[in-house]
């Protein structure tokens, strides 16, 4: 029996210093739910500082918002998270639908 090889993507990480993972794949609160993608919405995990953004997606009733994950965040919530806090330091998103954010430094 061969073992599935699920995507893992690197955490972001913005210019502003928070931190936090954003998966995608079968296993994952995610939308298509495979491991191919392109994704519309993704699973957003254990940020560095709280997001207010994310709060209505949290799973459960978990009120420490730096160790709870976030389930089916749209990807265009995510990019603007990313963007409103400086861009895209390093890290790497799924593979997902394109929209009208762009992920560029703000310098």
């Amino acid at each position: 029996m061969s073992k599935q090889h699920k995507p893992q993507y690197d955490p972001i990480v913005c210019k502003s210093g928070l931190k936090m993972s954003v998966q995608a794949s079968s296993t994952h609160y995610c939308d298509p739910q495979n491991d191919t993608g392109p994704y519309t919405s993704v699973e957003v995990g254990y940020p560095t500082e709280p997001v207010p953004e994310l709060i209505p997606f949290i799973d459960g009733m978990n009120h420490d918002f730096t160790k709870s994950v976030y389930a089916w965040v749209p990807l265009e919530l995510v990019r603007q998270v990313i963007f409103v806090r400086g861009g895209l330091e390093s890290g790497e998103l799924p593979p997902h639908v394109e929209t009208q954010i762009h992920l560029e430094k703000i310098e």
